[in-house]
């Protein structure tokens, strides 16, 4: 069922929902947009209220704030804190905070904590380390980065070639955090580990995707099962109990690229992916094969933005479940409920 669209003032390619409270309802929506005539590339960060029990429509998705930056390739809350951090085209990285004025929603807003010039490349993905202490950067030039944060600061602990071409995605293993995932146009799905001086590469797959390894997702339940998304249309799945020769278990044809996964936060084995020019997929991933569950085909460009809305409620089901996606060309944001998960 859907609950709302916006278009946004740029083109449109991330989308993540705040996972703390009080601010489970707050979306942040980012833009990048090529500005020809400048060789510019700019962007924004807008804000939004989403209200999915609102029996008026018009309250289900409401703009709140919108700040103007370089162009956002990729962005994602904390773990620990309502703090968003910024991945963008001019190779930095900004911390922005999410704070409340007042009592109501129209005095929610960032307020801008420290930014740093990590390259002179771009800078594509960004990812928090569990204890929110690190983030990890995929840079245009093929490198990846490690960022420490203390105290509202930013430092470069480390910088380094790991690909031949774009790292289109980095990952922090959720129960091992000295180990780095990284994916890249090369078609590399790699692992490092952070406990190495330079930085040790445990192992680095060549063979398995025919094209780029676009994004990465580990099963919350599961540690040793690994998901990779790919250029090539596949969903792969991983074992990983043997870390220097992970296992593809198994994979699934999306019909698109698969730029984006993110796992169902309270549903096991559920995995939204967006797949660019084949809309979005919910995916059931567990112990059988994986399967489509169902799919979403109602924006009109490239699908690249895609999360869950959490939920404070323990055991949330799938009627209650909230999607946020976004597609690039056509600005298009849209907020939605799926209508096949009620029965997993």
């Amino acid at each position: 069922m859907d609950l709302g669209s916006c278009y946004l003032g740029g083109n449109a390619d991330a989308v993540e929902f705040c996972p703390h409270s009080p601010f489970l309802h707050v979306l942040a929506a980012a833009t990048y947009t090529l500005q020809e005539q400048e060789q510019d590339r700019a962007g924004t960060i807008s804000l939004f209220s989403v209200d999915a029990a609102s029996e008026d429509a018009s309250r289900r998705l409401q703009l709140l704030h919108t700040v103007e930056t370089a162009g956002v390739f990729d962005m994602k809350w904390s773990p620990k804190s309502p703090l968003l951090a910024q991945a963008d085209a001019h190779g930095r990285l900004a911390l922005r905070r999410l704070e409340q004025e007042g009592g109501s929603d129209t005095g929610i807003v960032f307020t801008d904590v420290c930014a740093e010039d990590i390259s002179s490349s771009m800078c594509l993905y960004v990812d928090w380390n569990q204890t929110a202490e690190s983030l990890s950067v995929g840079l245009s030039d093929g490198s990846l980065s490690v960022v420490s944060v203390r105290e509202d600061q930013l430092e470069v602990l480390e910088l380094w070639i790991a690909h031949q071409f774009e790292v289109w995605t980095c990952y922090f293993d959720r129960t091992r955090p000295h180990l780095l995932y990284s994916g890249s146009d090369d078609c590399c799905f790699s692992c490092w580990d952070l406990r190495e001086s330079p930085t040790d590469n445990v192992f680095q797959n060549k063979k398995s995707h025919s094209m780029g390894v676009c994004c990465i997702a580990q099963n919350p339940l599961e540690g040793n099962m690994l998901l990779t998304g790919s250029y090539d249309e596949f969903l792969r799945v991983w074992d990983m109990r043997l870390m220097e020769r992970p296992v593809n278990e198994k994979k699934i044809n999306l019909g698109g690229g698969v730029w984006r996964m993110k796992y169902h936060p309270s549903i096991a084995d559920v995995v939204l992916a967006a797949c660019m020019h084949n809309g979005f997929a919910i995916v059931k991933v567990g112990s059988g094969d994986a399967t489509v569950i169902e799919t979403y085909c109602k924006h009109e460009s490239l699908a690249y933005g895609a999360d869950w809305q959490k939920s404070e409620e323990v055991g949330q089901n799938g009627n209650s479940s909230v999607v946020a996606t976004c597609s690039f060309y056509d600005r298009l944001l849209r907020v939605w409920q799926p209508e096949n998960l009620a029965e997993l």
